[in-house]
């Protein structure tokens, strides 16, 4: 979508009289050129942002998650970003629960909100009426998962999750330790799938859904080779090294994301820095492909 139409559209979006609350949502896969589009609409109309980014509500991955650096901001504010130190855990209602209560400072200064970034399920918990599980987590049975983790690494508990709960196993990545967890202790605790106590979801806001996506794959997958190559010559490895070397364990739980593995195993040596470097690009390519999956949903 070029800016022009992306302006127009949202002009017809702010002359529409509704009922509800009015919300933004720029989405769309990684390295797509969203973190731009933000900063302008929201200059345009004299908005702020509110991060739906599931990595950076962690302090200190400021590289390894490509955070909006400050000056990038341009003086707009910002919300849900570095909010928690990396070795805690953070849930889906946790997340919901303050970034609504940012949604509702944004409201209470007459403008309107906009959510950027790309974790779906970050995003629809704001924007859809549904019930996210309140099944009370088990320190013991997730210890029990975690050290399973550890041991046979993330795609023997992915596997596991197939077995138990296929249909809400093919919603999620097997690299995304934190939510197989979440839904193998759900399933296991409750008998029931997580996806059937996700009902029909209705928009609680007026919204307007916006992506600068130009459906140029060629020119996506380069933006991503070259995002990847950058973040390593920025001194991604030394930030990882300085994170376990003076704060955090290998396995705290902001380590259990995408990426990882590969630089772990060249912080192991057991795979050179050229080999590390074509295996984030290849698996973010591959989280692209995913996310064009995902957010297909959102287009009107």
């Amino acid at each position: 979508m070029n800016i022009k139409k992306i302006i127009d559209k949202l002009e017809k979006f702010l002359e529409k009289k509704s009922k509800k609350k009015k919300i933004i949502v720029i989405y769309w896969p990684t390295a797509s050129g969203k973190t731009n589009l933000s900063i302008e609409i929201a200059k345009k109309i004299n908005s702020e942002i509110i991060s739906t980014d599931s990595r950076q509500i962690f302090k200190f991955l400021d590289i390894w998650t490509w955070k909006i650096k400050e000056e990038e901001k341009d003086g707009i504010k910002h919300y849900m970003l570095d909010i928690i130190e990396p070795n805690k855990k953070y849930s889906v209602w946790e997340f919901k629960n303050l970034a609504t209560e940012n949604l509702e400072k944004i409201y209470e200064s007459w403008k309107i909100p906009i959510l950027c970034w790309g974790t779906w399920l970050y995003i629809d918990s704001l924007i859809y009426d549904f019930k996210i599980p309140k099944i009370p987590a088990s320190e013991i049975l997730r210890k029990e998962l975690e050290a399973e983790a550890k041991k046979f690494w993330k795609q023997y508990l992915y596997e596991k999750l197939v077995k138990l709960d296929p249909e809400y196993a093919k919603t999620l990545h097997w690299n995304n330790l934190q939510y197989v967890i979440r839904a193998l202790e759900i399933k296991i605790i409750s008998w029931k799938s997580k996806s059937e106590f996700i009902q029909e979801k209705k928009l609680k806001y007026d919204v307007l859904f916006l992506n600068s996506y130009d459906w140029d794959r060629e020119k996506l997958y380069q933006n991503i080779n070259f995002r990847v190559k950058e973040m390593f010559e920025k001194w991604l490895i030394e930030e990882i090294k300085k994170l376990l070397e003076n704060w955090y364990k290998k396995y705290d739980f902001w380590l259990k994301t995408i990426w990882y593995k590969e630089v772990l195993e060249f912080l192991n040596w057991d795979i050179s820095l050229e080999q590390a470097i074509l295996q984030v690009q290849q698996n973010s390519r591959n989280y692209a492909k995913r996310q064009l999956t995902w957010f297909k949903k959102y287009e009107k």
